[in-house]
Parts: C-alpha cells; sequence; structure tokens
C-alpha cells in the first residue's frame, strides 16, 4: 500500500496519521523513540504492508508484470492501488470527505502543525505530496507513469520501474479487479482489529 491507502486505512482504524505515514522513514523498534499513539501507527502500517504482500491477489497481480520487471512489481503496485482508490475515492473513502481533495486537506492539518518534529526526509515527502496533490492526481493513470519514472530517476536500483507503466496498461482491467477483492479485505483488516 501507498501513501493514500495508509492514509484511509489509519482514518478507518482510528490511528496516527503520523504514524502511519512516517512508518517508512522510521528503522528498528518505534516504542524508543516515538510517543504510544505515534509508534501504535507505525506498527499499524507495518501489519498493513505484512498483510498486503501475503494476499493471494498480489501474488496474482504480481505475475501481471513480464518477468524482468517482477523484481520491482511490488513497488509498482503500491502506486497503483491508490491509482485505484484515488478513482474510486467514491466507494471506499469516508462519507465525511467526499473528494480525495477534502481528505487530503484533512491529513495536512492533522500533520502539518506536528512535522518539525519527525525525519527532514519524511517532512520534504509530505510537502511534496501536498504541494504536489499526489492524492488526488492519483486518480490518473498519466500522474501513475510520471511517479514511477520519478522514482526510477531517482533510485538507480529502481531503473525498472519506468518500464512497469507498459505492463500496468496492458493488464489494466485484470489489475481493477484485482484491487476490488483486496481493499476490502484491508479495510475490514483495520476495522475488525482495533488498533
Amino acid at each position: 500500500m501507498n501513501i493514500l491507502a495508509h492514509l484511509h486505512l489509519a482514518t478507518l482504524a482510528n490511528s496516527s496519521l503520523i504514524g502511519n505515514t512516517v512508518a517508512d522513514f522510521v528503522k528498528g523498534d518505534p516504542y524508543i523513540t516515538y510517543p504510544q499513539t505515534i509508534a501504535d501507527g507505525i506498527m499499524l502500517h507495518r501489519k498493513i504492508d505484512s498483510l498486503i504482500d501475503s494476499l493471494p491477489e498480489v501474488k496474482q497481480a504480481k505475475q501481471l508484470f513480464r518477468k524482468t520487471y517482477q523484481r520491482v512489481a511490488p513497488i509498482a503496485l503500491d502506486i497503483v492501488w491508490d491509482h485505484f482508490l484515488s478513482k474510486y475515492w467514491s466507494e471506499y473513502g469516508i462519507k465525511s470527505y467526499a473528494a480525495v481533495a477534502e481528505f487530503n486537506q484533512l491529513t495536512k492539518e492533522q500533520i502539518a502543525p506536528f512535522i518539525a518534529n519527525y525525519p527532514t526526509d519524511y517532512q520534504y515527502f509530505m510537502q511534496s505530496m501536498w504541494q504536489g496533490k499526489w492524492l488526488e492526481n492519483y486518480a490518473y493513470i498519466e500522474f501513475i507513469e510520471k511517479v514511477l519514472k520519478g522514482m526510477a530517476a531517482r533510485r538507480p536500483k529502481l531503473i525498472l520501474l519506468k518500464e512497469t507503466i507498459v505492463d500496468i496498461k496492458q493488464h489494466y482491467s485484470a489489475l481493477e479487479s484485482l484491487f476490488f477483492k483486496l481493499y476490502p479485505q484491508m479495510i475490514k483488516f483495520v476495522i475488525s482489529n482495533h488498533f
């Protein structure tokens, strides 16, 4: 799952938005460094990532990528799931935030006042997300292509990511169907496990 899904699932679980978004910037035991609510959010993020990676739908989705690109497919899929969540926000979103733009504003209001207390690369990431309106733009496949190319350009180890858009476009309907099967499982997981 990528940033939009983590924010959405954290909201449904009534979990810390900061904890759920700073998780990728934190190594080791978060309870040593952060207050319990933040650390709990980090742990929820990790549980979500672990669960999604174990789902048969994700394994199926990975097989839709050409063999050469399967190594980076999980990263591409994280972006793809955010694409479908943004595109179908009216079906999965939170009723009090009818549009992704409203939800984005909510996240900014809850995170921005405290962001200086967290790693600099996290601050930069979140500011870029808000300024670039990533959450809303994820709904457009052209933006997904731009994101994947940007990630590939910034990290040489992920150079293959820029070509995964070919597989995504080729198997778009199949990926969409898999999203409709897997995302409700994620929602059920966070709602039924009172974090």
